[in-house]
């Protein structure tokens, strides 16, 4: 009898764990904690590698001589904010900038970026203060925030196109989001 009771216990612990697992593991995604992807965009709006060519150029038209609009603005991205990430519930290294674009566009660059992979992660604009430790893991969806997109990667040179309706005057910080647990991975203040 006594081995009866023990094979029961041994059933019934083997259920409880294997439907802790099939819970957990896709909540949690620890399998995370060891993988990366890494992504290196290129600078927006800056001039393309030159590359030799034997072709002939073709001709150009010289009774053309309206003004571009190009003419009238910087052919190099302006930087109009940046920032230095600090870490919150995952080490979180690099810098953010917010460049206006030759053709008046905004991106918000990240550089650098190196965060721990993370399930549903994205980048957001907040006006939440950036507070170091515990107290500024949970605070950027308390006001207002504007999420730019899934992360595309937890490591490199990422691009993320603002939208016009934006305000960069209200929207004050940068942070690495965790959608699955409401936590901020990082954090930049944008100065």
């Amino acid at each position: 009898m006594p081995s009866t009771r023990r094979r029961t216990l041994a059933v019934a612990t083997v259920a409880v764990a294997a439907v802790v697992a099939a819970v957990a593991l896709p909540l949690f995604q620890p399998w995370r904690l060891f993988t990366g992807k890494v992504v290196d965009e290129a600078l927006p709006g800056a001039d393309p590698i030159s590359m030799t060519t034997s072709s002939v150029p073709p001709p150009t038209i010289s009774g053309d001589r309206r003004p571009t609009s190009s003419a009238t603005r910087p052919k190099t991205p302006r930087r109009l904010t940046s920032g230095t990430f600090i870490s919150h519930e995952h080490k979180t290294t690099g810098t953010v900038a917010i460049l206006e674009l030759p053709d008046g566009s905004r991106v918000l660059r990240l550089e650098a970026l190196d965060t721990s992979d993370g399930p549903d992660l994205e980048v957001w604009l907040s006006d939440a203060k950036v507070l170091d430790g515990k107290r500024g893991w949970h605070v950027f969806d308390d006001g207002r925030y504007r999420s730019l997109g899934q992360l595309k990667g937890n490591q490199g040179n990422q691009n993320y196109e603002i939208p016009n309706d934006v305000d960069l005057k209200a929207l004050t910080s940068v942070s690495i989001w965790c959608n699955r647990f409401n936590v901020s991975f990082g954090a930049a203040e944008l100065t």
